[in-house]
């Protein structure tokens, strides 16, 4: 992962707490505050609008990124599950044989039941983003 990236997902995550919301609701009173320097009604807003219009194309972004990314993970669900459902298919297919394959069937359905519970974690780790 290049440094831009693990910045702009951390940075990401921090958009997202109550934290942020104090940052920004401070800044945006801190540019009202302008007017007790003189600074005319006009030009508080226009730095307002600038901020904000700058501000959401940011935001944007990083959402297009979170998207980007939680997409790439679920193809790689998907490819988790399409791999366990031919193992299923051929356990379906292998079980109609004779009882020597028992032992080969038992660790088959472990090894699904191994990755079940990791694309239940992943699953759970995406939903958390």
């Amino acid at each position: 992962m290049l440094p831009i990236e693990k910045i702009s997902e951390k940075l990401t995550n921090w958009l997202g707490t109550p934290i942020s919301i104090l940052v920004h609701t401070l800044l945006f009173v801190g540019i009202f505050t302008l007017r007790i320097f003189n600074v005319g009604m006009n030009d508080i807003l226009l730095i307002l609008t600038t901020a904000v219009s700058l501000e959401a194309i940011y935001l944007s972004i990083f959402i297009q990124m979170t998207v980007n990314k939680t997409t790439k993970s679920l193809r790689e669900v998907e490819k988790d599950i399409d791999d366990i459902q031919e193992d299923v298919q051929e356990i379906s297919e292998d079980n109609d044989e004779d009882e020597a394959e028992e032992d080969i069937v038992i660790k088959a359905i472990k090894d699904i039941e191994n990755r079940l519970e990791k694309l239940h974690k992943d699953v759970g780790q995406i939903n958390k983003r």
